[in-house]
């Protein structure tokens, strides 16, 4: 009944068959929110209880050009937690907990094995941050997707208190600037990334990447660090938030930042990972450029008042990651600049 689908490239028994094992890793994320059958046409979620004037906060995002870097090394489930990991940090910076998750994978022809790894890991992520996978879309493109390749987005659900949101509104000068610790690339960067590995250094996945001994696919599939646990127990004493993403710290923490004041980052406040001083280096990638593609170690800046700096930092470090006071905001047009020592 369905050759002539087949034919043209869509395989409906591949799209059930994944569709099922995905139901399987649905179920393990539904949490007491979760509401509605799994498979429905909408997914639904109960808003928490004891909020007065809860606002939800929604951000949808992908993980680029990563997804080339997976298929290359056969390794699908990293991908889907980065995408978690990603969406969770950007309603974070609007003091929002996340409460409902839905994908999108998109690809030429659904193989249910990597669907169902996609799927793992997005599902790992879930769960780690305790929110309901309310749903999906799987769909089979063959006219837009060559052999082997998928796409993969995600749009998160978050709630917060009214008066509890961040809008950036709260920055002042003399506040500080707490830069907390990325661990690699994230998920931004990639397609400058990848040219300089594989077609300047002529590196394959299962090569070493120079300086780390560990190897390419390792260090490009290094998971997107989520932010929540080092955060969330100091977010009533932040006055902003910042996720370096694309655009790099100047392109994201400029959107934080209200007029009439400017963030100086101190350019030497924290240490480079060395991926980024390879790719500096093989690509002969300018100071100016690496700053605007890639978070350069940085993957999250906090606002806060210089008195609470000291409690954030001590929050970060209890949740095992590393951060510093990376600059100060100061009175001037609103911009962000870097000092050099």
């Amino acid at each position: 009944m369905t050759e002539h689908y087949a034919a043209a490239g869509v395989r409906l028994d591949a799209a059930e068959e994944a569709q099922r094992r995905i139901a399987a890793l649905v179920r393990t994320t539904r949490t007491p929110l979760a509401l509605g059958a799994i498979g429905a046409f909408g997914g639904m979620v109960r808003v928490p209880p004891g909020y007065e004037r809860p606002v939800l906060v929604l951000s949808t995002d992908g993980v680029g050009t990563k997804v080339l870097v997976a298929a290359r090394a056969g390794v699908h489930d990293t991908v889907g937690e980065d995408l978690v990991n990603h969406c969770v940090n950007d309603v974070l910076v609007h003091a929002a907990t996340p409460i409902a998750f839905l994908d999108y994978v998109a690809t030429g022809q659904l193989e249910p094995d990597i669907a169902t790894a996609i799927v793992t890991g997005v599902a790992r992520g879930c769960r780690a941050h305790d929110v309901t996978l309310a749903g999906g879309e799987t769909a089979q493109l063959p006219d837009l997707y060559r052999p082997g390749q998928y796409d993969l987005a995600g749009t998160i659900v978050g709630v917060v208190e009214e008066r509890a949101a961040l809008h950036g509104d709260l920055v002042r000068p003399g506040d500080v600037l707490i830069g907390y610790a990325s661990n690699g690339l994230h998920t931004n960067g990639y397609t400058l990334a990848r040219r300089i590995v594989f077609d300047t250094l002529r590196l394959g996945v299962l090569d070493e990447f120079p300086e780390t001994g560990r190897t390419v696919a390792q260090v490009l599939l290094d998971v997107h660090r989520s932010y929540a646990a080092a955060v969330t127990p100091v977010i009533s004493r932040l006055h902003a938030l910042a996720h370096i993403t694309g655009g790099g710290i100047p392109g994201n923490l400029v959107r934080v930042l209200p007029a009439g004041a400017e963030a100086v980052v101190d350019a030497g406040a924290w240490p480079w990972p060395v991926v980024f001083r390879v790719l500096m280096r093989a690509g002969t990638v300018s100071l100016g450029e690496m700053r605007r593609v890639f978070n350069l170690g940085i993957g999250m800046i906090a606002v806060a008042g210089r008195d609470d700096a000291e409690a954030a930092i001590a929050a970060a470090k209890r949740a095992g990651i590393e951060a510093w006071i990376i600059g100060e905001v100061r009175a001037g047009t609103r911009s962000v600049k870097f000092s050099e020592r």
